[in-house]
């Protein structure tokens, strides 16, 4: 806009000198005169359109957690803690540049964009632990898959780490043993900020086999549970089902854990953490009853809605579809229970207890009550 303006003023102040220059009349000259001006104040105000811009550049880096001297934690069943930096390698850093001009096309600003990554070993607590199934990245839970991590659980024989391994020397990495750590491996910082977020790690830490109470811990007495309750509508499969409430409207049915898995495998994997000596478990099925005196009790399946179905498992108990069952009680139109598992999960259900299971026969029949409780124990 300036450019015009101050080129027309240029010509018209050209125009009321007059006279000619090398050839050139005082209105060329004063319309060229304005003309840059008014590029130069343009190119200030709105940029020109060709200057390199550079994002995502760090010029130093810190890591948090790493202190001489600190004490090694000792933990006693399930605790969160934050950690130590034991280990960290040099930042890497990537940049990919996009934009420019080209022959014939118009100018544009040339972006250069950089990224890091970095591997770090971070110690938790001593060992042995069980596992490490939740962790958290500045305060906000991240699922396990989004991580390249392994887990050094402290055994008295675990090797050093052979991302440490190749970047110091073989000779040169201690195995940690007796001590609790994992390894990032490549770390995408980028999520973060471009920086190392603060991490803190849900640890969970059995009674150790050398413990003289180890016989006696709750983890290796439980022989069998009951996997109760088993409500909400998908709650017991295997695959992922969400709601279709129209294009691009989809619902989670069964998937609300960072895992990244089902709800029912993440609990079943949490099962075989906490309980390794469990080896019969109880699948109870919730029905809905309408009286609490037994002889007038009549027991049917319910469903939480009747706008949305599973898009890749349509709700079916015992024949009975969704539009013609009843719904649980409501509030605020919301259910205030979870629904009757449909079918098609019950037996997702039993075939992952079956594949799981610790004996090579199993048998799987219902006991006869009116929750429709299948019970899978191994064979005697």
């Amino acid at each position: 806009m300036a450019t015009i303006l101050l080129s027309a003023a240029g010509a018209a102040i050209g125009g009321a000198v007059g006279g000619t220059v090398a050839g050139l009349s005082s209105v060329v000259i004063g319309r060229a005169v304005g003309a840059t001006l008014g590029r130069a104040i343009d190119a200030r105000l709105l940029g020109s359109g060709s200057a390199a811009v550079e994002t995502g550049k760090v010029e130093r880096f810190r890591l948090t957690n790493a202190s001489d001297g600190v004490p090694i934690p000792q933990v006693y069943g399930r605790m969160r803690l934050g950690g130590q930096v034991i280990w960290a390698s040099q930042f890497r850093e990537s940049k990919s540049t996009s934009g420019g001009g080209g022959k014939g096309a118009p100018k544009r600003p040339q972006t250069t964009h950089y990224s890091y990554s970095v591997s770090l070993a971070i110690a938790l607590c001593e060992g042995e632990v069980t596992s490490v199934p939740r962790i958290w990245a500045d305060g906000e839970e991240v699922a396990l898959s989004d991580l390249n991590m392994r887990l050094y659980p402290g055994t008295q024989d675990q090797e050093p780490d052979p991302v440490i391994t190749a970047i110091e020397g073989s000779d040169q990495v201690p195995a940690f043993r007796s001590t609790a750590y994992v390894v990032f491996e490549d770390l995408a910082l980028e999520a973060f900020g471009n920086r190392v977020p603060q991490f803190s790690f849900e640890v969970l830490r059995a009674e150790q086999p050398s413990s003289a109470s180890y016989e006696q811990d709750l983890g290796q007495l439980l022989r069998g549970v009951a996997l109760m309750p088993g409500t909400g509508e998908y709650a017991l499969a295997t695959t992922a089902v969400h709601y279709d409430h129209g294009p691009g409207q989809a619902q989670a049915g069964n998937s609300y854990s960072p895992s990244g898995q089902t709800d029912f495998l993440t609990s079943m994997a949490a099962l075989e953490e906490e309980l390794p000596a469990c080896d019969a478990a109880s699948l109870i099925v919730s029905w809905f009853g309408d009286d609490l005196r037994c002889g007038n009790c009549s027991l049917r399946p319910k469903v939480e809605h009747h706008l949305a179905d599973g898009a890749n498992m349509p709700w079916s108990v015992a024949g009975l579809s969704r539009s013609a069952a009843q719904m649980v009680a409501q509030e605020d139109d919301q259910p205030l229970y979870g629904g009757t598992p449909a079918d098609a999960s019950v037996v997702e259900a039993i075939q992952h207890m079956r594949a799981g299971a610790s004996s090579d026969v199993l048998s799987l029949y219902p006991d006869g009550s009116a929750t429709r409780q299948w019970v899978a124990r191994p064979l005697e």
